[in-house]
This record gives structure tokens, C-alpha cells and sequence, in this order.
């Protein structure tokens, strides 16, 4: 995920808009291992680039949620980034491990809910402590 500076220049300002999604499986099945999990944060990447905006971080919680810290342009909407990360993922993953079909009613893999903070640079920091404390167990 993205090292560089994460400021976007516009005409005469410079802004930063960050965003802190966290959504789960179905069923909060524990499907999400160490090996999809790396498939996953490629394929985040991939799917911002192509969309036009940065996942700046992003780790699996408990096999069985996901939290991505990003960040796009102010026209570029928080949904958008859900919809386009849930939908992308879900449909390769399934097609990548179909195995986990089998651990899930009707073969959906993410529920339809999701939650969405923006954060501003003062919480920016602590949003990455977070999330890094996911990958850890949350120590």
C-alpha cells in the first residue's frame, strides 16, 4: 500500500481526504486467511488505481472483517470506494477460491452493510495504529 504523500493538489489549495471503511463476510464466517488476505491487499491496490483513488492501508480483522484506510480526490465518492472494493473483490475472490462458497449461504461473501468514517489529519495516525493492531490480534 502507498508510502508517498497522500496530499492531492487541486488549482490553489491542497486537500487530504481520508476515509476508514470497515465492512464484514456473511454470517461473520471466519473465511478470510493469511493467503486471501495478501490476495486481497494486492488486489485493493489494483482496484483503487484503476478507480482512481488509494488504499493507503488495509488489514482483515478476526478472519471475518476488513478494515481499509484510503483516501481519493473530494469528488470521488466514499460509496463508490466501498462499492467498487466490495464488488471487484467479492466476484474474484469467489472465482480465485471457490472453496469458500461452501461456507456461505447463497455463495455472497460480504454483507451489505458497511461503516465509513472520514478522518481528518489529526486521526489519520490513530486510524493506522488501529488497523495495524488487526493484523496483530489486537494487542
Amino acid at each position: 500500500m502507498g508510502t508517498k504523500s497522500n496530499l492531492k493538489h487541486a488549482r490553489t489549495c491542497v486537500y487530504n481526504v481520508h476515509y476508514h471503511i470497515v465492512w464484514s463476510v456473511k454470517y461473520r464466517r471466519k473465511v478470510l486467511t493469511n493467503e486471501i488476505e495478501q490476495y486481497l491487499k494486492d488486489l485493493f491496490e489494483e482496484i483503487a488505481k484503476e478507480k482512481g483513488f488509494e488504499v493507503i492501508t488495509m488489514e482483515v480483522g478476526e478472519q471475518d472483517h476488513i478494515h481499509v484506510f484510503a483516501s481519493a480526490h473530494p469528488k470521488v465518492a466514499p460509496s463508490y470506494i466501498v462499492k467498487m472494493l466490495k464488488a471487484i473483490s467479492g466476484r474474484k475472490l469467489l472465482l480465485r477460491y471457490p472453496e469458500i462458497k461452501e461456507k456461505l449461504w447463497k455463495g455472497r461473501l460480504w454483507n451489505n452493510s458497511f461503516y465509513i468514517e472520514t478522518a481528518g489529519s489529526i486521526n489519520e495516525e490513530v486510524i493506522k495504529r488501529y488497523i495495524d493492531k488487526q493484523m496483530k490480534g489486537g494487542e
